[in-house]
């Protein structure tokens, strides 16, 4: 957070019963400990709220409008199997349950033509059943809605009367596919009243500002404003309905950004981030840039937003380590979570987790966590690390050994899903670690994984929320046009550049009220391609200036670098218009400062005996705030700092940059 253009950070533990209440607390003990008030304060705002009531099923009760006999598009799903040999796999059931899908007697045609126009006496039909259902929210999806809006408008104008927030999939999501656009709508809808209480908590606080911005997954962000409706647009009140479902990775977006940000400063353009929380293990590869996608899956679910391409893996400090069937040491994706915690918390946990092992190890210091304000109890965690070790019949370093081991291949492998299944090598890119965790484990990882260069940049447990004050202020909007390159298809472009231009007059209209007039908004242009046929597409950067054949080359270009070949002689397709309006806010400086002798002894606190492959080794451990640009540290170390713990393994070096980020090099 700044005051005054001052950085400095601030942690309080999360209130899992109301997470609104842990950011109240510790916006209040900021302003006490800075004398401000809340008006003084500019906050960017990100949350796992509508990431857990998606996980958990904990959202709204809402119901779903469709054109007639669609009403089970969301049981049907699509073909594509995520475990296509699991005789066993189970789906997870629709947000939606049978009773509460309504078909209504409608048809846009393809052609964006209206065949079938809604009777007034369905309407008032609808309203009549949805009115006695006690619901929270609607979603109404038509097919062909993307092409023209006219029945789901009639419908939402309709339902209005309910008083309850309504999602329309023209406004969610205007592309095409049934499946994937409806999908988005409802999970919009069932998250959304769900972050409404969590804001309205906010603001109701007079510890609070009343406005703020809202962090999205696409690594920008938004006025609440937008979120609650009451920015004017051209003279009338203007609700962004989609907001909702772009919040649903904000937390982790904030991570990455931040982390690109540190290391592009620092001179890595490559970059691998790794962010290990309690809970779980959030991966995404930079190449030269912050990735981005629009196809993801939570909790089973498809959504189409724009977010960065974030990959996530249940492992994290609190996962919990388990004996199968077959006798196999498993760890996660059950985790400990907040409360109880893990064993070490002395809280009455039972499970033996990632963070238990650690401290067994001596990996973590017991008097040291949380920079010293929360000491960590080791006999309880080596109790049950020796019984689970007799379990397994092996001695109790290699179980807790084995239990990292575990932890860390499931996360290489999903490092791996994001670099080499898409064609990159994983030795030229820098891992940045960071998350309450990701330093206990980063050295080892990047050992197996080949990579030479580890950065840990300062307070790398608050990474997340250092990263968000560098979101611009961004939207996203996107059309289906379904347009085929043709032989001299130059018209094609005109075509294009028509369909931008409306885009770009939204954009223009909805960031006016955000505070940006159309000459101060970057706009990116993009289109998603495919060979005629295919189901995936890739996206591709547009300029107006392009030629048409000089765009077919580009996906040609893209398709063999993520597929490793391309069909230059089949017929290329425009799907998807994509336009992105960003109007750039004022960034934290990170200055470098100058480096002083090699010496790191000020920060040396104490001698403990660490095990590193069975060998307890003499281990020097250092204060991490007491380090200076240019100090030296050999391994075998740990640094210790409030928000998280770095091991240096004995055959690791690490030095202090400018910047105030360690450095880990193997030896």
């Amino acid at each position: 957070m700044r005051i005054n253009e001052e950085l400095f950070t601030h942690k309080v533990l999360s209130t899992p019963q109301n997470p609104a209440h842990a950011v109240i607390q510790g916006v209040s003990e900021i302003l006490r400990l800075h004398s401000t008030d809340a008006d003084q304060l500019e906050i960017v705002h990100g949350s796992t709220v509508a990431t857990n009531a998606l996980l958990e099923r904990r959202g709204a009760r809402i119901a779903l409008v469709t054109t007639k006999g669609f009403e089970d598009v969301l049981e049907i799903g699509r073909q594509a199997r995520p475990n296509l040999y699991d005789f066993f796999v189970e789906r997870p059931a629709p947000l939606v349950p049978t009773d509460r899908r309504f078909g209504i007697s409608e048809r846009t045609l393809h052609t964006g033509e209206i065949q079938t126009e809604i009777e007034s006496t369905d309407l008032d039909a609808l309203a009549s059943e949805l009115s006695v259902l006690e619901l929270d929210a609607v979603a109404i999806c038509f097919l062909f809605a993307y092409v023209n809006p006219q029945n789901e408008q009639i419908v939402a104008a309709h339902l209005a009367r309910l008083g309850i927030p309504i999602s329309c999939s023209h406004e969610v999501l205007p592309e095409y596919r049934e499946y994937a656009r409806f999908s988005t709508t409802v999970a919009n809808a069932y998250i959304r009243p769900t972050l409404e209480r969590h804001l309205s908590t906010l603001t109701a606080s007079e510890q609070f500002p009343e406005s703020f911005r809202l962090m999205l997954s696409n690594g920008g962000s938004v006025s609440v404003e937008a979120f609650h409706g009451r920015l004017q647009v051209e003279n009338l009140p203007s609700q962004d309905t989609s907001v909702g479902i772009r919040t649903v990775l904000s937390g982790p977006a904030g991570g990455v950004l931040g982390a690109y940000q540190i290391a592009k400063t620092a001179g890595y353009d490559q970059i691998i981030t790794f962010d290990m929380g309690g809970t779980s293990t959030d991966v995404s590869l930079c190449n030269d840039g912050i990735s981005l996608t629009t196809e993801s899956t939570i909790s089973g679910l498809p959504i189409k937003v724009p977010l960065i391409d974030i990959h996530t893996v249940g492992a994290g400090g609190g996962s919990i380590a388990t004996v199968d069937a077959g006798g196999a040491l498993r760890v996660g994706p059950e985790s400990a979570g907040a409360d109880p915690g893990p064993i070490c918390y002395d809280n009455n946990g039972e499970g033996i987790t990632v963070t238990d092992a650690n401290l067994f190890l001596g990996r973590i210091a017991a008097t040291q966590f949380l920079g010293g304000a929360m000491s960590l109890n080791l006999d309880k965690p080596r109790a049950h690390i020796e019984k689970f070790a007799a379990q397994l019949g092996i001695p109790a370093l290699q179980a807790a050994d084995g239990i990292l081991k575990v932890a860390n291949a499931a996360m290489e492998r999903a490092i791996k899903v994001i670099s080499v299944e898409r064609g990159f090598d994983t030795r030229d890119f820098t891992l940045i670690s960071f998350g309450g965790a990701g330093g206990l484990h980063a050295a080892f990882m990047a050992e197996n994984l080949g990579i030479e260069t580890i950065l840990i940049p300062p307070n790398g447990g608050l990474l997340s929320a250092y990263g968000m004050l560098f979101a611009d202020v961004v939207k996203d909007y996107s059309q289906t046009v379904l347009l085929r390159f043709e032989t001299g298809s130059e018209t094609l472009v005109d075509t294009l550049n028509i369909g931008f231009d409306e885009l770009l007059t939204r954009a223009e209209n909805e960031m006016r009220p955000e505070g940006f007039t159309p000459d101060q908004l970057k706009i990116d242009r993009s289109l998603d391609m495919r060979y005629e046929g295919q189901s995936y597409e890739l996206n591709i950067p547009y300029f107006t200036e392009i030629g048409a054949q000089a765009l077919v080359q580009r996906f040609h270009a893209a398709h063999d670098q993520r597929f490793g070949y391309a069909r230059t002689d089949a017929p290329v397709e425009v799907v998807n218009l994509r336009l992105t309006a960003t109007g750039t806010t004022d960034k934290p400086p990170i200055q470098p400062l100058p480096l002083v002798d090699t010496d790191p002894s000020e920060a040396f606190t104490v001698q403990n005996r660490v095990v590193f492959e069975g060998e307890a080794l003499t281990t020097d451990f250092y204060r991490r705030e007491a380090l200076r640009p240019g100090n030296q540290i050999a391994g075998p170390a740990v640094i210790t700092e409030f928000s998280a713990t770095t091991v240096i393994p004995p055959n690791f070096a690490a030095v202090v940059d400018a910047y105030q980020n360690l450095i880990l090099t193997r030896k």
